[in-house]
């Protein structure tokens, strides 16, 4: 087991928007220390957005993730011998982690076309509350409360 937590590192916001998410989403799309690219695929996929539905990129992308970030998860919890699966609060920072984890992989997973075309296609879903992330976000909270007779176990 650790003796202490790492501090967290302090992230700095984009270049265009002066947003914090949108970087650490670039941060999580970016594959083989290309970081231009990463950049351009987001900013590609916030025009497309733009283009396509009328509204600022940026306020679809924040809709997006405020609409798929978990609010109760489950964790295993061992009591006496057996494994309970614990509903729980999601902390803020693993909030956003996850939702932005589980747009990029439905974004992945979507058929055909560019990634930022993709990307935008999955954002837009997310703020109009459908789409796989949306999907995974309902499965999460269903085994919670699936899960809500457990609750006294939590730590």
């Amino acid at each position: 087991m650790r003796r202490a937590k790492p501090e967290k590192r302090e992230i700095n916001p984009d270049v265009r928007y002066n947003s914090v998410n949108l970087q650490i989403l670039m941060q999580h799309v970016l594959k083989r220390g290309k970081k231009s690219l990463a950049a351009r695929l987001v900013y590609d996929a916030l025009d497309l957005i733009a283009e396509r539905t009328g509204k600022n990129g940026l306020d679809v992308f924040d809709t997006a993730l405020k609409n798929v970030s978990p609010v109760m998860e489950v964790r295993p919890r061992r009591v006496g011998g057996a494994t309970y699966q614990v509903p729980m609060e999601v902390p803020s920072a693993r909030r956003l982690t996850l939702a932005i984890r589980w747009i990029l992989s439905a974004t992945r997973e979507r058929a055909g076309k560019s990634f930022s075309d993709k990307l935008a296609s999955e954002l837009i879903d997310a703020s109009n509350e459908t789409g796989a992330a949306i999907r995974k976000r309902d499965e999460t909270h269903k085994m919670a409360e699936a899960n809500r007779a457990f609750s006294h176990y939590r730590v």
